[in-house]
């Protein structure tokens, strides 16, 4: 740690501010190798927590403020430095300690289970650490971040193989794994590969007909999706969403955008049919409620 701490002077100055979420590539077959660990991915919303003069703030991949959503989470950060931001994501446990999303629709009724799991430090005591290595961030996150509550959890990371990794991951029926290289700079808002995510859930590639504003109340949207090679086109109407599941760089009313979907997770109440999260690769993700 002697070495690690002189690199760690050594990085440039830099005041803790939001940081756009470095992307995670997907990809059909896990890389392997010694240059790569894993990690569980997570049913949840990523964020950034930023603490800075002594004020903490947790926001959302698009800029938005989680702190009046998760006001159990924002507490118990309090313990973050001062000064640094991280990157992670707002998780919801079910009875079983797996990751729920669906929970995190009842946010309020559900506050309880509701957690923080941190896996990357960005900046600490105001410097930059995001030109060092994955492995390097890592070692200095788990020294010195420490919480007292179980709330907020620090992400662990395996070293061990694909396989293995991919065989435990269908043992507690997770979503997915994320792989990183150990050598991967954190590169804000990019997805270069050097992050890339696999999942265990089904999926489906479908054209998007057409995405725009419901007009009864904001925060609607419509779209419709035809699976292709399919002869009917279907429509979906999504239940409220919220920014994070909008979906960028989708003009209104344009015809033909592809799009690969897949399935996350039912809603828990398959009879009522509150909604299903659908990831749209390269277009954000969309909470889809009933036909």
């Amino acid at each position: 740690m002697h070495l690690l701490g002189k690199k760690f002077a050594s990085q440039p100055r830099r005041q803790p501010a939001f940081i756009e979420p470095m992307e995670c590539l997907a990809v059909t077959k896990l890389p392997d190798g010694p240059e790569w660990v894993f990690e569980i991915k997570f049913d949840g919303y990523r964020a950034i927590a930023i603490k800075s003069d002594g004020k903490l703030n947790l926001v959302s991949r698009r800029r938005n403020s989680f702190n009046i959503q998760y006001p159990l989470v924002l507490k118990a950060l309090g313990d973050l430095p001062d000064e640094t931001v991280i990157d992670g994501e707002v998780v919801a446990l079910d009875e079983a300690g797996r990751p729920a999303f669906n929970l995190l629709q009842h946010f309020r009724a559900e506050a309880s289970r509701i957690h923080y799991f941190v896996f990357d430090l960005l900046v600490y005591n105001n410097r930059d650490l995001t030109r060092l290595p994955f492995i390097e961030r890592r070692q200095i996150l788990n020294s010195v971040l420490k919480f007292g509550s179980p709330r907020i959890r620090i992400a662990e990371y395996f070293e061990t193989s694909a396989e293995n990794m991919l065989n435990a991951a269908r043992g507690q029926r997770l979503e997915g794994v994320i792989a990183k290289r150990r050598d991967s700079t954190y590169q804000a808002g990019q997805r270069s590969g050097s992050w890339v995510k696999y999942r265990l859930n089904s999926g489906q590639e479908l054209v998007i007909g057409g995405v725009y504003a419901w007009d009864i109340r904001p925060g609607f949207n419509h779209c419709w999706l035809l699976p292709r090679g399919g002869v009917d086109l279907r429509s979906a109407r999504p239940k409220r969403l919220c920014s994070d599941f909008a979906a960028p760089g989708v003009p209104e009313a344009t015809p033909s955008a592809d799009a690969e979907l897949s399935l996350c997770e039912s809603s828990r109440n398959s009879q009522r049919a509150l909604g299903r999260r659908l990831d749209c690769q390269g277009y954000g993700e969309l909470c889809l409620g009933p036909p």
